[in-house]
C-alpha cells in the first residue's frame, strides 16, 4: 500500500477561502449600488468637463486664465482653512470637557453638540442674517453699550462667512475628536501629575500627541466639507464672498454650462484628493514625534 500524504495546510485554507468568497459575494450588490448610484453618475459629470469647440483642455483654460475665478478658488481655500481653523478652536476644549463629564452633565453637553445636527442648514444661516444685519441684535447691543457710533457691516463679508460656517460644522470636529480623546487613558495624566509635570506638559507631551488623530480626522471633515459649501456663503456672504460650490451651482443650474461646472468641480475634487493623504501624514508625524 502506498503512502497517503496529506495537506493540512489546503485543508485549513479551505474552509477561509470559501468564507472570503461567501463576504465577497454578499457585499457584491452593496458595492454594485454605489457604483451605479455614486460613482458612475460623478465620473460621467467629471468627465463632461473634456468637452470643448476648441480643444478638451478649453473648460480648464478659461478657469484658469480668469483672474476673477482664480478669486473665488482661492477665497473658497482661504474661507475652508479658516473654518477649521476656527472649528478646531472652538471644538477642542468643547470635546476635552465631553471627556472628562460624565453621568448627566455629559448627557447635557452632548445635547447641545448634536442639536444643531438636528436644525436645518438653512434656519441655521438664516439666523445668523437676523444676527448680523445693521439692525440685528449684534449691532443693536454694540452700540447700545457705546462700544459703536454706527451699526458695523457685519453682514455680507467673509468674517460671516467663516462664522456661520464654523457653527454649522463644529459638531463634525468635537464628535471625532470626542471619541479621541474619551481613549487616553486617565491613568496618564495622573502619573504625570506624581512625576511632577505641570498642566501645560501634560497637554504638550501626551493629551496633544494622543488625540492627533482625532484632530487629523474632525479638521479633515470640516475642510472637505467646507470646499462644496454654497448655500451659507450664497446667504451670508453674497456676491463678494462667492465660494466655488456657489459657482458651481450658477454655472450648472443657472447659467446650464455644465462642462464648465464640471471643470469647477474637478478642481475641488483634485484638492480634496491631495488634502487627504497630506493631512493623514501630517498627523501621523505630529503623533510620531508626540
Amino acid at each position: 500500500m502506498g503512502t497517503v500524504h496529506h495537506r493540512p495546510d489546503i485543508a485549513a485554507d479551505s474552509p477561509r477561502d470559501l468564507s472570503r468568497l461567501v463576504g465577497l459575494l454578499l457585499i457584491l450588490p452593496a458595492v454594485a449600488l454605489i457604483a451605479s448610484l455614486f460613482v458612475g453618475p460623478v465620473i460621467t459629470f467629471l468627465l463632461r468637463s473634456f468637452e470643448g469647440d476648441a480643444s478638451p483642455f478649453e473648460q480648464y483654460t478659461r478657469l484658469f486664465g480668469s483672474d476673477i475665478y482664480l478669486r473665488v478658488l482661492i477665497r473658497t481655500l482661504v474661507i475652508s482653512f479658516l473654518v477649521t481653523l476656527t472649528c478646531l478652536v472652538l471644538g477642542y476644549p468643547v470635546a476635552w470637557l465631553l471627556s472628562r463629564l460624565r453621568g448627566w452633565k455629559l448627557a447635557l453637553l452632548a445635547l447641545f453638540v448634536l442639536l444643531p445636527l438636528w436644525t436645518s442648514v438653512l434656519v441655521r444661516t438664516y439666523a445668523w442674517t437676523v444676527l448680523l444685519q445693521r439692525n440685528g441684535i449684534v449691532n443693536s447691543v454694540l452700540t447700545g453699550l457705546g462700544l459703536t457710533d454706527a451699526p458695523l457691516r457685519l453682514l455680507y463679508t467673509d468674517g460671516a462667512v467663516v462664522i456661520a460656517m464654523a457653527h454649522v460644522l463644529l459638531p463634525f470636529l468635537i464628535l471625532p475628536l470626542w471619541g479621541s480623546l474619551r481613549q487616553i487613558p486617565p491613568e496618564f495624566r495622573s502619573a504625570a501629575l506624581v512625576l511632577g509635570a505641570s498642566e501645560f506638559s501634560i497637554f504638550r507631551r501626551i493629551t496633544a500627541p494622543l488625540s492627533a488623530a482625532g484632530v487629523g480626522a474632525g479638521c479633515l471633515f470640516v475642510f472637505l466639507i467646507s470646499l462644496g459649501f454654497f448655500v451659507t456663503p450664497a446667504l451670508v456672504g453674497g456676491p463678494r464672498s462667492m465660494m466655488i460650490g456657489t459657482l458651481v451651482s450658477q454655472q450648472a443650474l443657472d447659467a446650464l454650462n455644465w462642462p464648465f461646472a464640471a471643470a469647477l468641480s474637478a478642481v475641488i475634487t483634485a484638492v480634496v484628493l491631495m488634502a487627504m493623504p497630506f493631512c493623514r501624514r501630517l498627523f501621523l508625524v505630529t503623533r510620531a514625534e508626540g
